[in-house]
């Protein structure tokens, strides 16, 4: 079967891009005939055929519009029988909203009424995809549920297709080779208990809540390791004015993001909006437990009291006090729920899961028995 794919460049501090990317992967270890179609920038991947999508420099509103219209001539041109889209987009057998929806998104965030033009450009593609497009993938139950309540998206066109992790790359096991030395690096000590948060898009993935969660703890020797891509100068002057900055490292985008899982003792999220989000796989995998958000597809892999705790995302008081009952917790018999969680979530249940889409497509004409 040969399939073309529509998504951004992979790269490695992007949950949507490295779930794209696992996927993609996998499909082609499964002997699928991928072909991924991406502005400049794509990464090679063993066993894919990369075509380029000649985006030039445009302001966001008009990006957006541009990949739209270009993928379109693009599939136009081409013999495809299946054609899977993972950006908003014109012509195509699938669409995976693995960024939920940008309506939700822009409520739950108390965006104002009047929108900019590129919020306006995304919601009317939003709008198109969802009423044209065959069939929709949500990335989870809440996903999909969301989807169809915003934009009336019958239950035969909805299908929930969970992400997958690399359960060789986060691994508990990676505790016992980088804990140590990984603190050393950024000057925690070996027996701090230490937070982390990772994710990009520091407003919306809650991080303000995470750090007054931190700030209300009463073991002053705690420490929070942040990882990811935004700016981060108004929550460390939040920081500062709650008194913990000198607790907690910026660290950015980091490429090895396990050894921080490997360092940590809990993962905090409290996103205000998360469609999925990697992280909560990752972090489980690594036998870390996640307090996670009520508002994220992700606390759907959470046994709450078991891998860690969900939790209402604007209530600091509740993180800091779900946080508190993680620690009086034996940590071997958290670590060991945890990864438990996150051992069904694998790329090969990934694939099998668009493989009953597949299957359903008209255009599909191998046989997958």
């Amino acid at each position: 079967m040969k399939i073309l794919i529509i998504a951004r460049p992979f790269v490695f501090h992007g949950g949507v891009e490295q779930a794209t990317a696992g996927l993609v992967q996998a499909l082609a270890e499964h002997g699928y005939d991928v072909h991924v179609l991406s502005p400049p920038g794509q990464r090679p991947m063993a066993g894919v055929a990369r075509h380029v999508l000649p985006l030039p420099p445009l302001p966001s509103a008009l990006r957006v519009l541009a990949t739209a219209a270009l993928a379109r001539v693009v599939v136009s041109r081409g013999r495809w029988d299946v054609v899977q889209t993972h950006e908003r987009t014109l012509r195509q057998d699938i669409y995976r909203a693995g960024e939920g929806c940008h309506r939700a998104y822009l409520e739950s965030m108390g965006a104002p009424r009047r929108r900019s033009l590129f919020h306006r450009v995304v919601l009317g593609l939003e709008r198109r995809v969802f009423a044209t497009t065959p069939h929709i993938i949500a990335i989870s139950r809440s996903g999909a549920t969301e989807i169809a309540a915003l934009y009336g998206v019958a239950r035969d066109r909805l299908s929930v297709v969970y992400n997958g992790v690399d359960l060789e790359r986060f691994h508990p096991r990676n505790r016992h080779v980088e804990r140590r030395g990984a603190r050393a690096e950024i000057g925690v000590a070996a027996d701090a208990w230490t937070l982390l948060f990772v994710g990009s898009g520091f407003e919306r993935k809650g991080l303000a809540t995470a750090i007054d969660a931190f700030a209300a703890l009463a073991d002053r020797s705690s420490r929070l390791v942040v990882v990811g891509k935004g700016s981060t100068q108004p929550f460390r002057d939040r920081a500062t004015r709650l008194g913990v900055d000198r607790r907690i490292a910026w660290l950015g985008p980091r490429p090895d993001i396990e050894r921080w899982y490997a360092a940590a003792d809990v993962v905090v999220l409290p996103s205000r909006y998360e469609p999925f989000g990697n992280v909560h796989l990752e972090a489980l995998a690594s036998g870390v437990p996640v307090v996670a958000s009520a508002a994220a597809g992700g606390a759907e892999v959470i046994v709450d009291g078991g891998g860690g705790a969900v939790v209402d995302p604007r209530d600091a008081g509740a993180v800091a006090t779900a946080l508190g009952r993680l620690r009086e917790k034996n940590p071997a018999e958290l670590a060991a729920a945890a990864r438990r969680a996150a051992e069904p979530f694998t790329f090969t249940a990934q694939v099998a899961g668009f493989q009953r889409v597949y299957r359903r497509i008209t255009a599909a004409t191998s046989d997958f028995s």
